[in-house]
C-alpha cells in the first residue's frame, strides 16, 4: 500500500482547526489522501502520486480539471473588471439566463444560486408557496442536498428500512441531527421507479412537490424504467403537486438540454449545478415562468424570498457561459466523444466480468457508470441494499486507488469520464480493474 505521510501530516494539522479535518463530511474517506493538483483527467497527491480521476469532485469536471477554454473565459471576465457589484443586474447573468432558457426546454425562466442544496431548498419553498401545501415526496436512495426537507433516506440500512414497501412509504430515516419532528412529518420517502407509491402518498397527504433525480446518481446509476418519468408528470398533473427534477448531477453531463430533454419530459421546476460550470460554484433553478414569477409576485404575502450575496458571481457565471459555448461547439463533439469512451469502458468491464465469471453488472448513462456486484441492474435503493456486495465494492475501489485509478473509495458511487480522458486512459483503467479483481476476487461470489 502507498505511504501517505505528507497527506496524513496535513490532515492532522487541519483537524486542529476544522472538525474532522475536511469541510464537507462526504469527502472523508479512506485512504485519507490530500490532493495538491488537478489537470485534465488526472490528480496528484501531496506525495507526488498521479491518478486517473473518475471521481471528478462528485461530478462537476465534465471537461476535466482546469480546462483552458473555461479558464480563459474566467480570466477575460476578471481582466475587464467583472467584479461582484451587489447592485442591479449584470450583462453576464443575463447572457447565461438567455442561454439556459434557449437550450433547455424545461426552462422558461431561471434564477441563480451557488450550490445544488440552495437551489433545491428554493425549489421546495417555491412549490409550497404556489400550492399552499406542505408535504413533499422524496426518493429512498435519492440525494437532493443537506437542508432539512431532504436530509433523509439516502443509503438507509435494511435494518432500518425494513421489508420492501409498495404501495406505501418508508420510515423517515434522517441523515442529520437537528431536523425538527414537525419537518420530518412532512417528508415521505418512496422507492424510485414506483408510481403506485407516489399515488399512495398523493392520495393520503396534501403534497406540494415531488423532488427526484431523473437518474439516481448518488447511489451509482439507477435509471428510470420506461414510462416512469412520464408517469410522474401524469401524477403531478392529476394531484396538483409540483414536479421538481434535481438535475444537479445529470444536467449538462448527459445533454445540454438536461436529462429531461432525453426523456422528453417537462418538469415544473428543474435544478442544475456541478457540470454547469466545470467546477466553479454555481447552481440554477428554472422552470415554468408562471411559477418562477412568484419570486417577484406583486402580493407580498405570496412572494417567495430569493437572495444571496454571491448569486451569479461573475467568475462562475463566466465559466458557465463558456461551458455552454464549448458544449455547443463543433456539432456537440464533446458528447459524441465521451459517449464513445463510456461505451468502451462499459464493454471492457463487461468483458472482464465475463472472463472472471463475476456476479456483476455495469450501469451506464453516457459518461457516467457504476459497477454493481449483483446479478441484475438495480431499479431502486432497496434492490441495491438487498443484493449488492458492498464489502467487495469497497475493497476493489481501494485497490484501484492504490494502483493510481481514482474510483471514489465508497461503495456504489458514480464514476465519471471527462472530455480530457483518452482512450489510453480507459484501456489503462481496464487493465488495472482486471488486475485488482484478480487480487481480491476470492472474496467475491462468482456467477452461477
Amino acid at each position: 500500500m502507498r505511504d501517505y505521510a505528507n497527506s496524513k501530516r496535513i490532515l492532522n494539522n487541519n483537524r486542529r482547526f476544522i472538525p474532522g479535518g475536511v469541510v464537507s463530511v462526504n469527502r472523508a474517506v479512506e485512504p485519507e489522501i490530500v490532493f495538491s493538483k488537478g489537470l485534465g483527467a488526472y490528480l496528484w497527491d501531496m506525495e507526488g502520486n498521479r491518478y486517473i480521476d473518475y471521481h471528478a469532485a462528485f461530478g462537476p469536471h465534465l471537461l476535466g480539471h482546469i480546462n483552458p477554454f473555461i479558464e480563459a473565459a474566467v480570466g477575460e471576465a476578471l481582466t475587464r473588471g467583472a467584479s461582484l457589484f451587489g447592485a442591479g443586474t449584470t450583462e453576464l447573468e443575463g447572457r447565461l439566463a438567455e442561454l439556459l432558457c434557449t437550450h433547455i426546454p424545461a426552462m422558461e425562466s431561471v434564477q441563480f444560486l451557488n450550490t445544488g442544496s440552495e437551489a433545491t431548498a428554493q425549489a421546495i419553498r417555491l412549490a409550497r408557496a404556489v400550492t399552499g401545501r406542505s408535504h413533499i415526496i422524496t426518493m429512498q436512495g435519492g440525494y437532493n442536498g443537506w437542508h432539512n426537507d431532504v436530509s433523509s433516506n439516502l443509503m438507509t440500512p435494511l435494518s432500518i428500512l425494513g421489508p420492501r414497501v409498495s404501495p406505501g412509504e418508508y420510515p423517515y430515516a434522517p441523515i442529520s441531527a437537528g431536523i425538527p419532528l414537525e419537518v420530518q412529518k412532512l417528508v415521505h420517502a418512496v422507492n424510485f421507479n414506483d408510481l403506485d407509491s407516489v399515488q399512495y402518498v398523493a392520495e393520503k397527504y396534501a403534497v406540494a412537490a415531488l423532488i427526484t433525480e431523473p437518474i439516481l446518481q448518488n447511489i451509482g446509476i439507477v435509471k428510470p424504467v420506461p414510462g416512469y418519468l412520464e408517469g410522474l408528470r401524469t401524477l403531478a398533473d392529476k394531484y396538483g403537486f409540483i414536479l421538481i427534477l434535481d438535475e444537479v448531477k445529470t444536467g449538462f453531463r448527459h445533454a445540454l438540454g438536461a436529462y429531461a430533454s432525453i426523456e422528453g419530459v417537462t418538469p415544473d421546476l428543474m435544478v442544475l449545478g456541478k457540470a454547469m460550470s466545470n467546477g466553479y460554484p454555481i447552481s440554477a433553478l428554472g422552470g415554468k415562468k408562471q411559477l418562477m414569477d412568484y419570486f417577484v409576485h406583486p402580493d407580498p404575502s405570496q412572494r417567495v424570498l430569493l437572495a444571496g450575496t454571491y448569486n451569479a458571481h461573475p467568475v462562475p457565471t463566466a465559466a458557465a457561459i463558456a461551458m455552454i459555448q464549448r458544449l455547443l461547439a463543433n456539432e456537440g463533439e464533446i458528447y459524441t466523444y465521451i459517449e464513445e469512451l463510456g461505451r468502451v469502458m462499459q464493454e471492457g468491464l463487461e468483458q472482464i466480468i465475463q472472463r472472471k465469471s463475476l456476479n456483476a453488472v455495469v450501469a451506464r448513462q453516457g459518461s457516467a457508470f457504476c459497477l454493481y456486484f449483483m446479478d441484475h441492474l438495480p431499479e431502486d435503493w432497496h434492490d441495491i441494499a438487498e443484493n449488492h456486495d458492498f464489502d467487495f465494492d469497497l475493497q476493489l475501489r481501494r485497490e484501484l486507488v492504490n494502483n493510481g485509478i481514482y474510483f471514489f473509495p465508497s461503495p456504489v458511487k458514480q464514476c465519471s469520464i471527462s472530455f480530457a480522458h483518452t482512450l489510453a486512459d480507459i484501456e489503462n483503467t481496464l487493465v488495472n480493474v482486471e488486475t485488482a479483481i484478480a487480487g481480491c476476487g476470492k472474496k467475491l461470489k462468482t456467477a452461477g
